[in-house]
């Protein structure tokens, strides 16, 4: 942490907490009592903070709270326009994140911004307020995995896994080396090289049940190979593709598709008649399947034949249940 950086610390700190005890700063900043008696010295002497030690409170506070936002500290400054996306860019991120992954790391990020903007601190709770993001689908996972899945990726280094796989219900050990982890539909996957297999491999991260960081450094995957593996089939778990589908949307229905990403190398064209068809190639079609069902019937599937016969199969799964 930058000295800059601590002085901002230190200031918001007490501006949110009101009032804060020496081991706080110590601890929070992992700084030793010297250095935060200079850079309290620095905050009183040099930009003319008002910081206190309150002995009834048992901490520091602001001796004149109304003057906080006159405190002129050193660094980034940011125009009106800066500091609203700043605060929709802060806002957004922690609410996509439904499965609570990154929201603890990033809360320290708002009190910043707040203290960043100043005065434009209320106009910044009044515009998050204002915005909402609804996370549909998203699962619960775990932050300690989360952790140990950054520091791997940082690190270049192996991790081994436990991986419960939901499909086949179930868990096996893996070394993998992680290459790059993707935030798709309101979940986490990590893509990485699975050892056990010889092959790439996408990982749920709600289905990693522990992993521990190894000294053993990754092997690296191209991204020209990533790309070829995930990007160019359709679906998270995509592998390279080896078809091609073909869909009909019904008029009412390609006015809504038409504007829809769903394949990065998809074709879309609109016949004499209004109707929308769209071409793309996939490998696995389980979550194609699901997005083609969700259609009903303003959708025809024109090819290929197994991807027909397996829409036709779970349709008359359904009826067969009522």
């Amino acid at each position: 942490m930058s000295d800059m950086e601590r002085l901002h610390r230190i200031k918001y700190m007490i501006q949110q907490r009101k009032c804060v005890p020496i081991d706080d700063f110590l601890d929070e900043l992992e700084i030793s009592k010297a250095t935060f008696k200079r850079d309290l010295e620095y905050l009183r002497s040099r930009l003319k903070a008002s910081i206190v030690y309150d002995r009834f409170l048992n901490g520091y506070k602001f001796e004149f709270p109304d003057e906080i936002d006159k405190i002129e500290m050193p660094g980034l400054w940011f125009s009106e326009k800066e500091a609203t996306a700043l605060v929709l860019m802060q806002h957004l991120l922690s609410s996509l994140d439904q499965s609570g992954l990154i929201g603890p790391h990033i809360e320290p990020l708002t009190a910043i911004i707040d203290g960043i903007l100043g005065q434009s601190e209320t106009s910044a709770k009044e515009l998050r307020k204002r915005i909402k993001v609804l996370g549909m689908g998203s699962r619960k996972n775990s932050i300690e995995n989360f952790s140990e899945i950054g520091a791997a990726l940082l690190k270049r280094n192996r991790l081994v896994i436990k991986y419960f796989a939901k499909g086949k219900g179930e868990e096996t050990e893996r070394e993998i080396s992680p290459q790059r982890l993707i935030f798709y539909r309101e979940n986490w996957y990590l893509d990485a090289y699975c050892h056990l297999r010889n092959d790439l491999r996408s990982f749920a991260v709600d289905g990693i049940r522990s992993a521990v960081l190894t000294n053993a450094k990754a092997q690296e995957v191209s991204d020209k190979d990533c790309h070829e593996h995930f990007a160019e089939s359709y679906g998270i778990f995509s592998g390279k593709a080896t078809q091609r589908a073909k869909l009909r949307f019904t008029p009412e229905h390609a006015r809504w598709v038409a504007g829809e990403h769903w394949h990065g190398q998809q074709v879309g064209s609109f016949d004499k008649e209004g109707y929308y068809i769209l071409e793309f190639d996939f490998n696995q079609d389980p979550e194609l399947v699901m997005d083609i069902l969700k259609h009903g019937s303003g959708v025809e599937v024109l090819g290929p034949a197994t991807l027909k016969k397996r829409i036709k199969d779970e349709l008359t799964k359904s009826l067969d249940k009522y």
